[in-house]
């Protein structure tokens, strides 16, 4: 069920901190978490899959003071989201970086990766950490154009196929 949408033109984007738990937040995560498993599962996830994902892999740590949530808009409509949160006191993990199909290759990967490195660093942060799979290309390619390294192994996610570091400057 691989539709093709239409790209949206490339506008303005803007990213700000906002509670995990807002409608548009909520949208956000949801759609992310629809597009991962249905890649994974090879398949359309169903709405009680979504819920019983959220509930497996739950959000409440990205809330401050040791994590943040923000939503990306673009010309004002909610398309992209990412969190980060500590992992220690000098480690900070990116977690649920999207960007709706529609809107990529309009900068919203970049645009997210910029202000969640920024509220990395005022967590006190000095290096970002992530895992992702080996069938998300995009978000590969994405955080290999933003000085992300692979590294070793840093977890054992039951779905962790590839591990990123960055060093906060």
């Amino acid at each position: 069920m691989d539709t093709q949408l239409p790209l949206i033109e490339a506008g303005t984007w803007t990213v700000t901190p906002e509670p995990y738990d807002t409608p548009d937040a909520t949208l956000l995560r949801r759609a992310y978490y629809a597009e991962v498993a249905g890649r994974y599962w090879k398949r359309q996830v169903t709405e009680a899959e979504i819920d019983q994902g959220l509930l497996d892999f739950p959000d409440e740590g990205l809330t401050p003071p040791t994590g943040r949530f923000v939503v990306g808009r673009l010309d004002g409509e909610p398309l992209a989201c990412g969190g980060i949160r500590l992992l220690d006191p000098a480690t900070a993990e990116l977690t649920r970086v999207y960007v709706d199909r529609r809107a990529r290759g309009t900068g919203g990967g970049a645009a997210l990766l910029t202000v969640l490195e920024a509220e990395g660093r005022a967590l006190g942060a000095e290096r970002v950490r992530l895992d992702t799979r080996s069938d998300l290309v995009e978000a590969r390619a994405l955080y290999a154009r933003h000085g992300y390294a692979e590294i070793p192994a840093y977890n054992s996610g039951p779905y962790a196929e590839h591990w990123f570091e960055k060093h906060l400057a």
